[in-house]
């Protein structure tokens, strides 16, 4: 397909779609954001989530579900069933996501986003832009990502403080680099399809989910780090 296109041709094909994927990935974390919100000023809603373990893990284990099935099944399904799939997994994130607003301030919480929005911004946009082939990064971070949650779940039960902290930089530099990463791979995926077809539209949603997942951890890691508990 590049072969047949000019220049500026395929700029504006991966401008168009790249711009897709934000648009989705933005209005997903608005979403997560007000349910967060809403949830922290319901106190019935806080208790039932919050205060029954059984319902709150289920709800992540229900969030887990949503994002290895649309993983493994977009192509199979709607690109309506993957919007609706992806909204729906934005707003229970929002549900669990809620208890940072009770064990963080707002002040941090609000720091912490726009500083994560920075991060995001800068690393997407060099991610979009350079001329680098990020291709070698994938196995290291995915390795890298995969050594992050086996520590972090022996940190559960070790609760270890410093290595709390190097798992919390750890994450910081890993999804760092994952959302350049990620960005490129985007906007490589843009010269594959038809951006206004089927499968245009739920590559758009697939690559919003990715870059969403990127920066909600991205996120969770810097707020470790900068957050002021209550």
């Amino acid at each position: 397909m590049q072969a047949q296109l000019t220049a500026q041709q395929i700029e504006t094909i991966q401008a168009s779609f790249i711009n897709k994927v934000y648009a989705w990935m933005c209005l997903a974390l608005v979403l997560t954001g007000f349910i967060a919100m809403r949830t922290v000023q319901s106190d019935a809603l806080l208790s039932f989530i919050v205060g029954n373990q059984i319902v709150f893990f289920g709800l992540i284990i229900a969030e887990l579900g949503i994002v290895f099935w649309l993983s493994r099944n977009i192509m199979a399904m709607s690109s309506n069933m993957a919007i609706g799939l992806f909204m729906l997994y934005s707003a229970l994130n929002g549900l669990t996501l809620s208890i940072l607003l009770l064990i963080y301030t707002q002040a941090s919480v609000a720091q912490t986003f726009f500083i994560t929005a920075g991060t995001f911004g800068l690393m997407s946009a060099y991610g979009y832009f350079t001329k680098k082939d990020l291709s070698s990064w994938g196995n290291l971070l995915f390795m890298a990502l995969i050594g992050l949650i086996l520590a972090s779940v022996v940190n559960i039960f070790w609760a270890n403080p410093t290595m709390y902290w190097l798992i919390s930089y750890a994450g910081v530099l890993i999804f760092v680099g994952l959302t350049a990463y990620d960005t490129q791979k985007i906007k490589q995926m843009s010269l594959e399809l038809e951006a206004d077809s089927e499968a245009g539209r739920k590559g758009a949603i697939m690559g919003a989910l990715t870059l969403y997942l990127d920066f909600i951890n991205m996120f969770i890691f810097l707020l470790r780090i900068f957050g002021n508990r209550r």
